[in-house]
């Protein structure tokens, strides 16, 4: 469902596009000069973006986990771009690790930390609980897992996406890396290798190799180099909102509570990192695939308008127990009207934020890391499978 709003703004000149609302309404924001138009789309089910992020967790890998860490929202902002066929996908992120002597040596030193998802604060949860200790790296086990176990959706339109970061020679163990790619490429999913030191030397220990097997790219980059931001003029402002926009979920359910801490657990754990990237996730829950309608009334009624028929009186929070089933309703439709015009403030300083960050970058050298290598691959694949990109 598309509803058109009308921006007017002397900043603004070219289309932007934001998240869905569940009517369609015409609304005029005074600004002073061009009139813009904004398509606000909520992401379909009928196509699906889905990237599995598969980390070494050995010793020598803390820095690779500060820089997932340091990229996770501006990676999720990145796949927010892609449309296909004028729709936006649904986006789902799984992650695993791997290398690490406390898991299990029958496994293979694997472990699937969170399933393709479209919760991301589960993402960043798991993300920032990785410890690094030790082991023996076998890419072609965890390749194979991630392909065979994970939930990944059938359909040329798909885009099925394997990134695995790492430090040792691509092949060992006793799982075949090439068997278990070609595997991956059957079921349309395409393999991208990062390699965490000297370029020929991943291509010596068949990283390059890996990428080229799997149709995907080959990077290396300096995985104990701190990530570079460009702070910019609107990020205040930016997380004065994502402070209001908190205010508007409504948690439900046995799991409500727990799940709306730790929405706030994940915004310190951003901001732990920097204050670019706490904006980055600020943005990121401006778009409707930042979704929660397993513990938030407000996206749960947006995704079915019954929900609140169904309800029981001991799974609202306290706020709404007392209230009558014509209160509740008339409730998360004031916290849905005020989440979805704070989302649209955050939409237009993210635009003005990208564009600022865009002209400084040009001023620099672009910065290897693990969310830049990802992010570049991201639109070049998605354009040769048929997306194209709208900032």
């Amino acid at each position: 469902m598309k509803t058109k709003i009308f921006y007017i703004s002397t900043l603004l000149a070219t289309t932007l596009t934001f998240g869905s609302c569940k009517n369609p309404k015409t609304e005029t924001l005074a600004h002073n000069a061009t009139l813009v138009e904004t398509t606000i789309e909520k992401p379909t089910s009928e196509n699906k973006i889905q990237v599995a992020i598969l980390l070494d967790t050995s010793n020598s890998m803390d820095g690779l986990i500060e820089q997932a860490k340091s990229r996770l929202w501006n990676i999720v902002n990145t796949l927010t771009t892609l449309k296909y066929q004028g729709k936006s996908p649904e986006i789902e992120i799984g992650l695993y690790e791997y290398g690490n002597d406390g898991l299990s040596a029958e496994g293979n030193y694997i472990r699937q930390v969170a399933p393709l998802t479209t919760d991301l604060d589960l993402i960043s949860e798991k993300l920032f609980a990785l410890r690094t200790n030790g082991g023996e790296e076998y890419c072609g086990a965890v390749i194979q897992d991630a392909v065979t176990k994970l939930s990944w959706k059938d359909g040329n339109k798909n885009m099925k996406l394997v990134y695995i970061a790492g430090n040792e020679p691509f092949n060992q163990g006793n799982i075949n890396y090439k068997e278990a790619i070609k595997n991956a490429l059957k079921n349309d999913i395409y393999v991208n290798t990062i390699f965490c030191g000297d370029k020929q030397e991943g291509i010596r220990t068949f990283w390059q190799d890996g990428a080229i097997t799997g149709n995907g790219k080959y990077f290396n980059i300096d995985s104990n180099q701190r990530v570079q931001y460009i702070n910019t003029p609107y990020d205040d402002q930016i997380t004065q909102y994502n402070q209001k926009i908190n205010e508007t979920y409504v948690s439900y359910g046995r799991k409500g509570t727990e799940k709306k801490m730790n929405q706030a657990t994940q915004d310190a754990n951003a901001e732990s990192v920097s204050k670019a990237n706490y904006v980055e996730r600020s943005v990121s829950k401006s778009k409707q695939v930042y979704k929660n309608d397993s513990w938030d009334l407000v996206d749960k009624v947006s995704e079915d308008e019954k929900a609140l028929d169904n309800l029981k009186k001991e799974e609202l929070p306290a706020e709404l127990k007392d209230k009558s089933k014509a209160e509740i309703k008339t409730y998360i439709a004031q916290k849905s009207a005020q989440r979805e015009k704070i989302q649209k403030e955050i939409s237009v300083l993210a635009k003005k934020r990208q564009e600022y960050i865009d002209t400084e970058m040009k001023k620099q050298k672009t910065q290897d890391d693990l969310g830049n290598a990802i992010a570049s691959s991201i639109i070049e694949l998605g354009k040769n499978k048929g997306y194209s990109v709208e900032k």
